[in-house]
């Protein structure tokens, strides 16, 4: 570590890590991540490395069809620090892209975060809100924070597609509506939507992300809990972790079948907001939320659609059981079952 403190000191101009190409090919070269349905991508395998440190910091695979920018699918820190991007899973984009392909009309609008947008908007082939590699917030350990020029030119010249400013503004006000209570900020959703059908898509990950974003607005931390044990086990521990450090709810998040993720509010203003009212947390339930109507969950995504619009008396009331989501959402959130599990 020694050697990357050094170069970090004395390269104060460059980014302080770089994506290495390790494989390259169609789907059917990446048999594990099972996108045979999507034949006519090109993926590849990058890891993540900086100087003096011998292996890589995350690991990731990208997509692009044709000549496109490359959209992230899929990502793994291998650190105790948040390098980039957030953990997700493919098998659960995969199966909520083509949820969205095979249920969702051909002209709805797709709302999510930015990088959700490009990857619905790439394998479901439905028109998303956001299109562009927004780049916000910037995901960087503390010590490269002096970085963040460096990091958000090298981000910009790697994935390519940079928005423009009314992109960068309308996701500013999808942050609000997230933000709001959930009536003030479903009506945000709609504003965003115009008249078009219109869905939400929301991943665990979308708190934390907020939460950079706008710390004074929403306060929220994670921690990772190592699975051992049976579950119970780990939910009273989750408690007294909680109790003891003054927050009032948390939500899980499965890394792997080894680590849970628990994202915690401390606030009582920060679990009213849309977006905690949205996912279950220990004071929130998804199918209770009237300002949106719950139609679909997997693993760590929650898909709404949006009240409003030229369908508007059309729309059904909420359903009591979502599709793919289980019979109950628990009161006490369990993590989703892991990849392949």
């Amino acid at each position: 570590m020694l050697a990357w403190f050094a170069w970090l000191w004395f390269s104060p101009g460059s980014p302080p890590y770089r994506y290495q190409l390790a494989e390259e090919g169609p789907a059917s070269k990446f048999p594990q991540l099972g996108l045979e349905a999507w034949p006519d991508l090109i993926l590849a395998r990058y890891e993540v490395y900086t100087e003096g440190v011998d292996q890589p910091l995350a690991t990731g695979h990208v997509a692009r069809r044709g000549q496109s920018a490359p959209v992230l699918l899929d990502w793994e820190n291998r650190t105790s620090e948040l390098l980039t991007s957030l953990d997700s899973k493919l098998p659960e984009l995969a199966a909520l892209s083509a949820a969205i392909a095979k249920h969702a009309p051909q002209d709805a609008l797709i709302l999510a975060w930015w990088d959700t947008s490009r990857q619905i908007n790439l394998l479901s082939a439905r028109d998303t809100l956001f299109k562009s590699h927004v780049g916000e917030p910037l995901i960087a350990p503390a010590m490269w924070r002096e970085r963040t020029d460096a990091i958000r030119a090298y981000e910009n010249k790697f994935w390519g597609a940079v928005p423009g400013d009314d992109e960068r503004r309308k996701f500013q006000r999808f942050a609000d509506a997230l933000l709001a209570e959930p009536q003030q900020g479903a009506a945000i959703l709609r504003e965003l939507a115009g008249t078009r059908e219109a869905y939400i898509a929301i991943h665990v990950t979308d708190l934390y992300k907020l939460g950079l974003m706008r710390p004074s607005q929403f306060d929220i931390t994670y921690k990772n809990f190592p699975m051992e044990g049976n579950m119970h086990g780990l939910i009273g521990y989750l408690k007294q972790w909680m109790q003891d450090n003054t927050f009032i709810t948390y939500t899980l998040q499965s890394l792997n079948d080894k680590m849970v993720r628990g994202y915690f509010l401390r606030d009582p203003k920060s679990s009213q907001t849309l977006v905690a009212q949205m996912l279950p947390f220990t004071q929130s339930q998804p199918l209770d939320l009237q300002a949106l109507q719950l139609i679909y969950q997997q693993g760590g995504y929650w898909v709404y659609k949006i009240p409003g619009g030229k369908d508007a008396q059309a729309d059904a009331p909420v359903q009591s059981t979502p599709q793919s989501a289980p019979p109950s959402t628990p009161r006490e959130p369990a993590p989703a079952a892991p990849a392949g599990g």
